[in-house]
């Protein structure tokens, strides 16, 4: 079975050549430029260029990338599962399955499932991640679909954003609350829900906001001793660590997982973003 995902996933170039998941990249236009996001560009260089006051762009994986591998997999004969950055900030989902639509026109044995994970950034990752476990495993195709499909509806998202004035950009806020929310050091939490991104609550300073989401995490996640949590940050270990160690004394989870928030998502959120991810119950 050939597991497909996207670089909304915010996992490592390293990882896809070790465990063989197949990339889509999205693009992302940097000061003129167009890269294949992961590809092209690393993360890194897409902060930089933030710091230094660019706005970069994304858009979607072509039409051509999908319809090129998903012929490749049809006459392979194999099974493929393609786990894609959620449809409510992308129109990517929507561009693969017209992809499958056509190749299967030609090749009407395609066994080829999209599943839209409603998910972003290392939530869409930690599904990806377990796709390859249950195929190293060798649990049935339509059982894995079934099982991935339940993860990603169960999947949960808190961020909270070091700066509004990139939420403002993204029409998340107003400029007029994104200007006085940085005066009195406004941290709000956002929540994904159905796939969108959208504001939860709102606190006074990095420390309350973590306090809070943790507090979500308890509601909503219950018992963490056998769960794996994620987190993203954009490119600032300093925040990571303080909300790392914060989760580990108050959940104790199984394990903590961490990544850089990619370039897709980083571009709209800024520096000083922390993500945390996890199943509710």
């Amino acid at each position: 079975m050939r597991i497909f995902t996207d670089s909304g996933s915010d996992l490592s170039k390293d990882f896809f050549e070790k465990e063989e998941v197949h990339l889509f990249p999205l693009r992302v236009l940097v000061n003129g430029t167009e890269y294949d996001d992961i590809v092209g560009i690393t993360t890194d260089q897409v902060y930089a260029a933030i710091e230094q006051g660019e706005q970069p762009k994304t858009s979607q994986v072509s039409l051509d990338v999908f319809l090129t591998a998903f012929e490749e997999l049809a006459k392979s004969g194999e099974e493929g599962i393609y786990l894609a950055f959620s449809s409510e900030l992308s129109g990517t989902c929507q561009t693969a399955i017209m992809a499958k639509n056509q190749i299967l026109e030609s090749y009407p044995d395609l066994q080829l499932a999209i599943i839209d994970t409603k998910c972003a950034s290392y939530g869409l990752g930690l599904i990806v991640k377990e796709a390859v476990k249950l195929n190293k495993f060798g649990i049935n195709f339509d059982e894995v679909v079934e099982s991935l499909t339940k993860m990603a509806q169960s999947m949960e998202h808190l961020f909270t954003v070091g700066d509004l004035n990139y939420l403002a950009k993204g029409g998340r806020v107003s400029k007029s609350s994104a200007f006085v929310g940085g005066l009195l050091n406004i941290k709000p939490i956002l929540n994904v829900e159905d796939g969108k991104l959208v504001p939860l609550e709102k606190t006074r300073g990095f420390k309350k906001a973590t306090q809070r989401m943790i507090a979500l995490m308890k509601e909503r996640g219950g018992d963490f001793s056998n769960k794996t949590i994620g987190i993203s940050h954009s490119n600032d270990e300093t925040l990571l660590y303080e909300v790392k160690v914060a989760i580990e004394e108050a959940l104790n989870p199984r394990a903590i997982e961490q990544t850089t928030i990619g370039s897709v998502i980083g571009a709209h959120v800024g520096r000083g973003t922390i993500a945390i991810f996890f199943t509710n119950d």
